[in-house]
């Protein structure tokens, strides 16, 4: 039975080598865009790319161990073949994964996913742009890989004993649990939060790195579990009326001079803050003639805040991209777990970049999390610091490191932006006031009040060091939260008030104090942010300028499976899963306005 531990092991092993070997043939292969990069980039590429090989190896070993549980109880000659098949198919799978991902990529500039598949029900068109010589050199790469993985797979099957010796059955039993274990955290990508996904490998600004090690045998499987068929379930409007419907909500107009200018100028600093969890309930609660969130309510007063602003989700994941990327959240989805499409998104960052800006992204815990480091390296930030790049003499939470010790770091790195001559935009999301609380501080006991009263200090402390230097007169700071919190307890996450959040603008780039009554929701300040910049924002199809008299003034939010479109006149909500309007007073105006951002958001993923 030692044989047949021996061979999971050399299987296990066989494969990440292999599966890592992809890696620099990957580079040689597109040694063009491959040279740009250093030595160390290059071992890097290979180093990250063993998070995903490892994940890989675990799902190929789970198969063959089943087969030696069963050989062990159920011993035959019989399962040498059954063994030796399995690892022929796999070595065959593995091998087209590999040639795929290496000639699609020169046409798609993304690693293999189940998009491939499209193309095979029709393989005239799919060839249609390879010729003869190309084609018959992916086969020969395909046969190539196949024939290594074969020889090295079938060369460890000979340790595998079909017909074990029955004594010890009951021990080499509960070992091979053991194994199944190990295996099994190798396939979730280890004990942290964030389980295995295509973000994990991406480490770089350069986005052919981190495609370079992408495992593509993972992300065409990851891919083809998720499927479609939930981007065709919301279908309202026929498409004709559809269009027309979109042009009367969200009609894009040309970057020009503001209709109300917010700003002093038109290229600030900039420094923006997702707010985990910060609701408007939250932030305007008091506790015995306490306030939560004093500094906040005297920030208020300072800069121009928005108080009819709604977060289009309630996940960080949804709201991330609601509010970088101007894209209203999915009811039951994530496009940030979708790393091709989501990296097609237009975004802040990569408008701002264009345009000369530095762009940096903070967070003190894994943005391994739901793919976000890929979705923000892809979508423009250049730099990424997160908790395996800061160290402090400091406890983590469940989430990671506090935001106190977060902030300070935050602070340093925004001062060191601004001695650069770019401009710069940077970004931080906080996360203590994230379940279960763990704060360092107790002022409230209620956990949740407590962790809101933490991190509005903590922003205080960065405000007040801003205003400190020189960087407060070109500086803009942009709060703004994520999603709320279900506060008042007891609220249902369909109701209103469970979805709004405040947003407030700060600094000395701010013209003068203001309140800003307009209904709309967090996917709306890309399109006024870069208004007040003077910057195109037409590739931002859902997001509305606030400040444009000529558009619909409303707030669109999603919950699991339904949304809800609120105003100065009052609110409707929808429940798709009942196919009916929940809300006691609805407009056919606003589920209609509801209905085609609905449909309109899921067209455009199935664009991307």
């Amino acid at each position: 039975m030692r044989r047949n531990i021996y061979f999971l092991v050399a299987l296990f092993v066989t494969t990440v080598a292999l599966m890592a070997l992809q890696k620099p043939l990957f580079l040689l292969w597109y040694s063009e865009q491959a040279a740009q990069a250093s030595a160390a980039e290059w071992l890097a590429v290979v180093a990250n790319g063993l998070k995903l090989d490892l994940t890989v190896a675990g799902y190929i070993t789970a198969l063959p161990l089943l087969i030696v549980g069963l050989a062990l109880w159920f011993p035959a000659r019989s399962w040498r073949l059954v063994m030796k098949g399995l690892l022929v198919m796999i070595s065959l799978a593995a091998a087209a994964a590999f040639a795929g991902n290496l000639a699609l990529y020169e046409y798609w500039a993304f690693p293999l996913d189940s998009s491939v598949l499209q193309y095979l029900a029709s393989p005239q068109e799919a060839m249609a742009s390879i010729s003869a010589g190309q084609l018959a050199a992916y086969l020969a790469i395909t046969l190539a890989v196949f024939a290594l993985y074969a020889l090295c797979y079938l060369r460890a099957a000979r340790l595998f004993d079909p017909q074990p010796p029955k004594r010890h059955r009951t021990g080499f039993s509960a070992i091979l649990l053991l194994t199944a274990g190990l295996l099994f955290l190798a396939i979730r990508g280890g004990i942290s939060v964030a389980t295995a996904n295509v973000s994990k490998v991406y480490f770089s600004g350069k986005m052919f790195l981190n495609h370079a090690a992408v495992n593509p045998l993972f992300s065409f499987l990851s891919t083809a579990a998720a499927g479609d068929k939930e981007l065709f379930e919301y279908e309202f409007y026929p498409e004709e009326e559809l269009s027309e419907y979109v042009e009367r909500l969200c009609g894009n107009r040309p970057a020009g001079s503001p209709a109300d200018t917010l700003l002093r100028t038109e290229r600030p600093d900039i420094v923006l803050f997702l707010v985990e969890s910060f609701g408007r309930s939250t932030a305007d609660e008091t506790v015995d003639g306490k306030p939560v969130a004093p500094n906040f309510r005297q920030l208020k007063s300072e800069g121009v805040y928005f108080d009819n602003l709604f977060a289009n989700s309630f996940r960080t994941d949804r709201g991330t991209v609601a509010i970088l990327s101007g894209f209203p959240a999915q009811p039951k989805m994530s496009v940030m777990k979708l790393p091709i499409k989501s990296q097609r998104l237009p975004s802040i960052a990569r408008s701002l970049r264009d345009r000369g800006y530095s762009t940096s992204f903070m967070y003190g815990g894994d943005l391994n999390f739901t793919n976000t480091a890929s979705y923000l390296y892809g979508t423009g930030f250049d730099r990424l610091i997160w908790q395996k790049d800061l160290h402090f003499d400091a406890p983590t939470s469940k989430w990671g490191y506090a935001d106190d010790v977060v902030m300070e770091a935050f602070t340093e790195h925004v001062l060191a932006e601004a001695d650069n001559a770019s401009p710069f935009f940077a970004a931080m999301l906080t996360l203590s006031s994230h379940e279960p609380f763990d704060v360092p501080v107790k002022r409230f006991d209620d956990p949740m009040l407590n962790s809101m009263a933490f991190v509005d200090d903590c922003l205080g402390r960065f405000i007040g060091r801003m205003k400190e230097t020189p960087v407060w007169d070109n500086l803009l700071v942009i709060l703004i939260a994520d999603h709320a919190y279900p506060y008042p307890y007891g609220i249902g996450n369909s109701d209103v008030l469970r979805h709004r959040i405040p947003m407030l603008w700060l600094g000395g780039a701010v013209r003068q104090p203001a309140v800003v009554e307009t209904y709309a929701s967090q996917s709306d300040l890309a399109a006024t942010l870069l208004a007040q910049l003077g910057i195109p924002h037409t590739d931002f199809p859902l997001s509305r300028d606030m400040l444009d008299p000529a558009l619909p003034k409303f707030g669109y939010y999603c919950f699991n499976n339904g949304f809800g479109v609120v105003d100065a006149s009052g609110a409707t909500i929808y429940d798709c899963t009942a196919g009916r309007t929940i809300s006691p007073d609805s407009s056919e105006e606003q589920l209609r306005d509801g209905k085609t951002m609905l449909q309109s958001t899921y067209k455009i993923i199935r664009e991307l």
